[in-house]
This record gives C-alpha cells, sequence and structure tokens, in this order.
C-alpha cells in the first residue's frame, strides 16, 4: 500500500550518518542522495521491495518539525534486531524515549517487540517485531 515516507530533516548529512548505520541493521545500503527540482537534498533508502524511506530538506524551506502523534515503523526479523536497531540509533545520536526495547503485551494483537527512539532531529521511531 504505501510507495514511501519521508521525514524532514535540517541537518541532512548529520542525517545521513545516522540513518546509514540505523538502517544498516535492518540490511539497508546507504542512502541515495537526490536533488530535487527545488534544488533541496533528499535521501532515498529502499529495502528492495518496493518501499522506501525518505529524509528530505523541507522544500518550503521552513526547518523541519516532528509530527505530533505520527511514528514510522521499520520491521524487524527478531526481538534481538529490534534491541540492536535501538541501540544502535542511540549511539549514533538518537534519543532512547518512552520504555525500554521489549515485548509489550497488546489486547489486539498480542505479544509484540517494541523499541521507540527519536532521530537527532527530533522524528519519532520504532523498531517492531511479532514473535510467532
Amino acid at each position: 500500500m504505501l510507495f514511501h515516507t519521508m521525514v524532514g530533516s535540517n541537518d541532512i548529512e548529520r542525517s545521513k550518518r545516522f540513518y546509514d548505520t540505523v538502517l544498516g541493521t535492518l540490511g539497508a545500503g546507504e542512502g541515495t542522495r537526490n536533488i530535487a527540482d527545488s534544488g533541496h537534498t533528499r535521501l532515498i533508502y529502499n529495502n528492495g521491495n518496493g518501499t522506501n524511506f525518505i529524509v528530505s530538506q523541507p522544500i518550503n524551506d521552513e526547518p523541519a518539525s516532528v509530527a505530533n502523534g505520527s511514528t514510522v515503523a521499520f520491521s524487524c526479523d527478531s526481538s534481538e534486531q529490534v534491541k540492536q536497531l535501538h541501540d544502535t540509533a542511540v549511539a549514533a545520536g538518537g534519543t532512547s524515549i518512552e520504555a525500554p526495547p521489549g515485548p509489550r503485551e497488546t489486547a489486539s494483537m498480542g505479544t509484540i517487540e517494541l523499541a521507540y527512539f527519536r532521530d537527532p532531529d527530533g522524528n519519532k521511531l520504532c523498531g517492531i517485531h511479532f514473535p510467532a
């Protein structure tokens, strides 16, 4: 259903270092630089199945800001990968938020493994795994 998810950045070079490192734990390669017609830089991360995660300088030239109530969740293969994603993000300049990485009991989905963190621009991110 989704083609891409995009977050804004006020420092595209810092974001490239952060996301190249963090998304590398999920097997993503380096972000591909794309220059929009407006001259603004975007970083495109493709997971090979047609969906993209994009980090962009805001095209309206206003500062990037976080969306209240939104989270970008990255699918992980295991609970260990959830923790690795979180720990790598924190080591790369992100901030751990909410509860520590680990299992969460939900009424509708059973037990899921989650880890929440923010990137250096404050975008809320999550690693998620649904154990069998």
